[in-house]
């Protein structure tokens, strides 16, 4: 059998279907006296006139300008530029100000604490943060949901947490899943580096603890490498250690950062089919080593959604009066390999975070996977 397409909406499509089905209902209703009148309604200036009452109405008209605020660990980091783009098109879709991006630079906890507390002085209409420690956003988690403010946890999260969803990848699955891949290019008493940004962030070191009971199963010898918050500083961190500890069989990195550090060290020292790396999300040098074979694998989280969906649930939350509440929303688990990375480099999209300039509709086939 023919391999089943994806469903896709063309919303070109979708008009030209509207307005034959008008003009042929209008053919039909000519032909029945009953109907007749209704034919003439439905000409083409009305058909017209529909359509720029579709397009001068949307369905959200009328509400207020809410305001969010998205509290972010890394707020410079590479990797949240998809969600910035998701969170400025979710807005943009809804007629609301676009939120407020702020935090910390450096995962400094209590920067990003008081950015979440001027919100709540601030009196805006929702909060989405990353929880990357578990006890110290509980008190203004807490603070916010007395107030009436809704807060959802995205990207990171902690159980403890009284936010009222979590909105990103499981962590601790993912990890378990990419150190299922690595044991099968590895042997027993091979040195694996874990490689982590900020070792003990909410956000990354599950993807270390899920992958740690598989790791020793199959016999391997791991050690956590710190790369460092600041993206400059990690491709400093990791070829410095690398030079340190040439014995090391695999690096496996569980952050953006460090991932282009390790596709860079690998590149740079020449070390395709002697060390083995894979990389977490899908900055472009990482993606590049996938493509060249230098990197097994990197995953997608899809950072878009990460900012995108948050919008979308605190919107409905406030517009229902809280009658529609926030949902957990895993964004996926997705493996970027030699065989599947082409499309991923086939030109820069907002969706991922490489290029700022809407895609064009409908998307080119070498996208639509």
């Amino acid at each position: 059998m023919p391999k089943e397409e994806p469903y896709q909406v063309d919303p070109r499509k979708y008009e030209l279907s509207r307005r034959r089905f008008l003009r042929n209902f209008t053919a039909a209703a000519a032909s029945v006296p009953f109907l007749g009148g209704l034919a003439e309604v439905l000409t083409e200036r009305g058909a017209a006139a529909q359509t720029l009452r579709d397009e001068s109405h949307p369905l959200f008209a009328k509400h207020p300008g809410y305001r969010f605020t998205f509290v972010n660990h890394v707020t410079t980091n590479t990797f949240f530029t998809a969600t910035q783009y998701g969170l400025q098109d979710a807005a943009r879709i809804l007629g609301i100000p676009t939120p407020q991006w702020t935090g910390s630079q450096n995962s400094i906890v209590s920067q990003m604490v008081t950015a979440m507390d001027q919100a709540i002085a601030a009196n805006v209409s929702g909060i989405a943060v990353a929880l990357i420690d578990p006890k110290a956003f509980n008190s203004p988690t807490d603070n916010a949901l007395a107030k009436g403010i809704p807060v959802l946890a995205y990207n990171a999260d902690e159980p403890g947490n009284n936010r009222m969803c979590y909105i990103g990848q499981n962590n601790l699955t993912a990890g378990a899943a990419a150190a299922k891949r690595i044991v099968k290019v590895t042997k027993k008493g091979d040195l694996v580096a874990m490689v982590i940004a900020t070792p003990g962030s909410g956000n990354i070191q599950p993807r270390i603890n899920g992958a740690l009971p598989i790791f020793k199963k199959a016999g391997l010898e791991t050690v956590t490498v710190a790369g460092g918050a600041a993206q400059t500083a990690e491709l400093a961190n990791v070829e410095s250690w690398y030079l340190g500890h040439k014995d090391v069989k695999f690096m496996y990195t569980v952050d953006s950062g460090d991932s282009i550090a390790v596709a860079t060290t690998i590149k740079k020292n020449n070390l395709k089919g002697k060390v083995g790396g894979s990389g977490w999300d899908v900055g472009i040098p990482v993606l590049q080593q996938v493509a060249a074979g230098a990197l097994t694998f990197s995953i997608d989280q899809q950072a878009y959604l990460q900012g995108f969906v948050p919008v979308i649930q605190m919107f409905l939350y406030n517009i229902s009066a809280g009658l529609m509440k926030p949902c957990d929303t895993d964004t996926g688990l997705g493996f970027v390999t030699k065989s599947n990375v082409a499309p991923y480099l086939a030109h820069p999209t907002r969706w991922e975070g490489s290029g700022s300039k809407e895609t064009a509709y409908p998307a080119p086939k070498s996208i639509a996977v």
